[in-house]
């Protein structure tokens, strides 16, 4: 007997597109424009990143969900030496500009819009994100009912933030929802702590690592529709 689904959510960075060749050229391209205007920055490591990022969420808890924020003031910290603050905090918004258009320049993997174009006919979609990209930004949004970011979630997946919400707009139970997305903890743990069905996709051919049964997956976004066809139709 198939299950009835009635709501499929998607995560966004590495599921619908590559996030890393986007998020490297954003970062690229603000630092340089940054440069530009106040002289060489020293931006540091990865390591550097999390352990600003951890200070900051001691000043102000909600960085921890707004991403967009947590941007805004790192760009900040680095630039601090700069005068007069009006210059600074201008600099700031206009380098976030940059950063948040340049990280909506993504590629669509393979099959993602024809895929998506044809789930809408039979399906609600909608997006469960812990990034900041918007999908209302995309041609393929109008395909989507809504989307939530840990913005509006207040929280990151695999919490159940997202999840609850995504139930709240909808007024669609956990086991009539389905959630597809690439990681193994924030996407298919997170659902199916909550009994939703999930689909992973694994495009680098990755071993599963989790204590519970492996779901479904797929590579390839053109197998996508006959997947759900053949398991929950």
């Amino acid at each position: 007997m198939t299950k009835k689904i009635k709501l499929i959510t998607f995560d966004l960075d590495d599921t619908l597109w590559d996030n890393m060749p986007t998020i490297t050229r954003a970062e690229i391209d603000t630092r340089k424009w940054i440069e530009d205007r106040v002289g060489k920055i020293e931006w540091g490591s990865f390591e550097d990143f999390l352990h600003l990022r951890e200070e900051l969420i001691l000043e102000d808890e909600s960085i921890k969900w707004d991403i967009s924020k947590l941007r805004k003031e790192i760009f900040r910290r680095k630039i601090n030496h700069v005068e007069p603050e009006k210059f600074k905090n201008d600099l700031v918004n206009n380098a976030f500009n940059i950063f948040i258009k340049k990280r909506h320049e993504v590629i669509l993997f393979d099959g993602v819009e024809t895929a998506i174009k044809e789930l809408s006919k039979k399906y609600q979609l909608g997006i469960l994100t812990n990034g900041n990209a918007d999908i209302f930004k995309f041609d393929i949004g109008k395909y989507f009912n809504f989307s939530i970011s840990c913005l509006e979630a207040k929280d990151s997946k695999p919490n159940r933030s997202h999840f609850d919400k995504a139930k709240e707009i909808t007024k669609i139970n956990f086991n009539e929802m389905l959630h597809i997305g690439d990681h193994q903890i924030n996407d298919i743990f997170g659902a199916f702590n909550l009994g939703i069905e999930t689909l992973w996709f694994n495009n680098n051919n990755e071993k599963w690592n989790q204590n519970f049964a492996k779901p479904l997956e797929f590579s390839d976004w053109n197998n996508l529709v006959p997947i759900l066809r053949n398991n929950y139709e």
